[in-house]
C-alpha cells in the first residue's frame, strides 16, 4: 500500500479511533450530500417543466400581443409619441425574494402594479378597444417574461449547485472514503504486526530466562554432589511454635 492511497499517521490505538470517527463523518457527510443533490434534482426538473411550459405560453402571448399591436396601428395610425409623451413611470414592476430548496438561495421574481396606468386621450376618437386589448395583451406578456426570467434564473442556480454537490459527492465516495479505509487498515495491519513481534519477543525472553535457570540449576547440583553446597531450610512462618523470650526471662 503506498503512502499516497493513505493518509500519513503513526499506527496507534488513537490514531484508529480517530480514523474510525473520520470515516463516519465522511460517510455521514455523504449520506446528506446524496440527499441534498435529490432534492435539488426534484427540484430542478419541476422547474425544467415548468420553463417549457412557459416558453409554450410565451410564444401564444408574444403572438397575440403582437397581433393586437397590427390592429391598434392599423385603426390608430401611429401612436407611439402619444404613449412616449404620456408615460413617464413604469406601472408594472418587479420584486425579488429568495427560495430556499435543501439550503440553496434561489432568486424569485415577482411583477406587481404601481398604481394604475396613465387614462389619457390616446384612442378616444378611434380604436380605443383596440388600445385597451393591446395594453391587456402587453401587460400579460410581461407578467409571462417575468415569469419565465425567474424560473431560468432558478435553473441556471440549481444547475450549478447541482454540479457542486455532485462533485462532492463523487470526491467523498471516491476519494476520501478509500483512502480514510486504507489508512484504518494499515493501522490494523501495523498494530498487528506489533502484536506479533511483541509475542515473539516474550517467547524469545522466556526461553532465555529458562535456559539461564536450567544452568543455574545445574551448577547449584553440581555443587550440592561435590558437598561445598549446603541449603539451609528456610523456617515456617506458619508454625505454631513459639518464640524464645529474649527480653524477660
Amino acid at each position: 500500500m503506498s503512502g499516497k492511497e493513505r493518509f500519513p499517521v503513526f499506527p496507534s490505538r488513537m490514531a484508529q479511533s480517530l480514523m474510525k470517527t473520520r470515516l463516519k463523518g465522511a460517510q455521514t457527510g455523504r449520506n446528506l450530500l446524496k440527499k441534498k443533490a435529490d432534492a435539488l434534482t426534484i427540484r430542478f426538473r419541476q422547474i425544467l417543466k415548468r420553463i417549457i411550459e412557459t416558453k409554450t405560453l410565451m410564444g401564444t402571448v408574444m403572438k397575440e400581443a403582437a397581433f393586437s399591436l397590427a390592429e391598434a396601428k392599423f385603426t390608430m395610425g401611429d401612436f407611439s409619441q402619444q404613449i412616449l409623451q404620456n408615460v413617464n413611470k413604469a406601472s408594472i414592476k418587479v420584486k425579488a425574494k429568495k427560495d430556499n430548496v435543501a439550503g440553496v438561495q434561489l432568486p424569485i421574481f415577482e411583477s406587481f402594479k404601481d398604481g394604475n396606468p396613465p387614462m389619457d386621450l390616446t384612442g378616444l376618437s378611434r380604436g380605443g378597444q383596440q388600445m385597451k386589448k393591446l395594453r391587456d395583451n402587453y401587460e400579460k406578456a410581461i407578467e409571462v417574461l417575468i415569469d419565465l426570467a425567474s424560473l431560468q434564473t432558478s435553473f441556471i442556480a440549481l444547475d450549478d449547485v447541482i454540479k457542486i454537490t455532485n462533485r462532492r459527492v463523487n470526491a467523498i465516495e471516491h476519494v476520501i472514503i478509500p483512502k480514510i479505509e486504507n489508512t484504518v487498515n494499515y493501522i490494523i495491519s501495523e498494530l498487528d504486526e506489533m502484536e506479533r513481534e511483541e509475542f515473539f519477543r516474550l517467547k524469545k525472553v522466556q526461553e532465555k530466562n529458562r535456559k539461564l535457570k536450567a544452568a543455574e540449576d545445574k551448577k547449584r547440583q553440581e555443587l550440592k554432589d561435590q558437598g561445598l553446597l549446603k541449603e539451609v531450610d528456610a523456617p515456617n512462618l506458619l508454625a505454631d511454635e513459639e518464640d524464645t523470650d529474649i527480653l524477660f526471662k
